[in-house]
């Protein structure tokens, strides 16, 4: 992964928003998807490469949708605890513009793999905390907030993740995932502010299989919070 293609997400964008929101569709396993992401409007889109996943894809197929993306479209590799060689192995495969941590990493790992954006479960009683720890790190660009205790693609709670980011001031980006759709994504940007949203359960027709109707919608509304933010 280019380092300054990777601190780009992290440019001007200091705290959780500036500008528009915005968005990734995360567990592309298609060009079909990908393509209709971005005519969709989605800034960047995600490639799973954990192997027990439903949204998981071969490294060699993900080059293929890699080399599809236009001009000024981001990629992200998404990794749980990975082994330092295999990630720099998959890496030089599909070489995309960043990395997603999704596991429990330790700084030394994020260091290994970084510059990265590194996923944090919300806890509600540590997640003010672990924004300011993974702010400090060198090797993070942006600090990803998934839900709860009910696992990834679970509702967290937006109004104490707003007050949390109040506390943290972190000086990185915040994105927030979890559990979002097109019917709730609108209320949780009015709540937390975030500088991206990331989506992958919420666009699906089943489980691992995306819906460019729904990828549509998402988009869309991101754009309408957007126009309702400012006026």
């Amino acid at each position: 992964m280019d380092g300054n293609g990777a601190r780009a997400i992290a440019d001007g964008a200091k705290g959780t928003r500036m500008g528009r929101t915005r968005v990734k569709i995360c567990g592309i396993r298609s060009a079909e998807h990908a393509l209709a992401a971005v005519d969709a409007g989605a800034d960047a889109v995600g490639f799973v490469f954990v192997e027990d996943s439903p949204r998981a894809i071969e490294p060699e197929d993900a080059a293929e949708i890699l080399v599809a993306l236009p001009a000024f479209v981001s990629s992200v590799a998404l990794f749980r605890d990975p082994d330092p060689d295999v990630f720099a192995e998959i890496e030089s495969v599909c070489p995309t513009t960043h990395t997603q941590l999704h596991g429990d990493e330790s700084e030394a790992l994020v260091g290994a793999c970084g510059p990265a954006i590194k996923a944090i479960r919300f806890d509600g009683a540590t997640i003010a905390q672990e924004l300011v720890r993974w702010a400090a790190c060198a090797d993070v660009d942006a600090m990803l907030v998934d839900g709860s205790a009910g696992g990834a693609g679970t509702t967290l709670d937006w109004h104490a993740l707003r007050r949390a980011v109040d506390e943290a001031k972190p000086e990185k980006p915040v994105i927030l995932a979890g559990g979002l759709t097109p019917e709730n994504v609108g209320e949780a940007i009015a709540i937390v502010r975030p500088y991206a949203v990331d989506v992958s359960s919420g666009v699906e027709r089943s489980r691992g299989e995306k819906d460019v109707g729904l990828i549509a919608a998402f988009c869309r509304a991101v754009r309408r919070a957007d126009v309702q933010l400012e006026g």
